[in-house]
């Protein structure tokens, strides 16, 4: 084995998926909010006739890992769209984007 191969076996990232996390929790909302130094997403499933909607999970990240987790998503969504047509977001108003002090957003 040479120098590279063994560079290339030791650079390699292993996952382990426990069973539980493999199911996966389904959201159909998020809000994001910041601070100087975290990203804090929640994903939430809001059901019709639910007065709350429960956060199903918490995810918080680096500003330099939300970034990179901005541009792992835009290359996957235009990926799917070549693959399958564009995405459709029925009524979809115009949004506004809250100034930078306030720290929240909606997604």
């Amino acid at each position: 084995m040479d120098n590279n191969e063994k560079k290339g076996q030791q650079g390699q990232l292993q996952l382990e998926l426990p069973q539980d996390v493999a199911q996966g929790e389904y959201a159909n909302f998020a809000i994001i909010s910041h601070s100087s130094s975290d990203f804090v997403i929640d994903f939430a499933r809001v059901m019709p006739g639910m007065p709350k909607a429960p956060v199903r999970s918490r995810v918080i990240l680096a500003p330099e890992h939300a970034k990179r987790l901005l541009g792992a998503l835009q290359e996957n969504i235009m990926r799917y769209e070549h693959e399958f047509g564009p995405i459709k977001i029925p009524n979809q108003e115009p949004r506004t984007i809250s100034p930078f002090n306030v720290g929240k957003g909606e997604a």
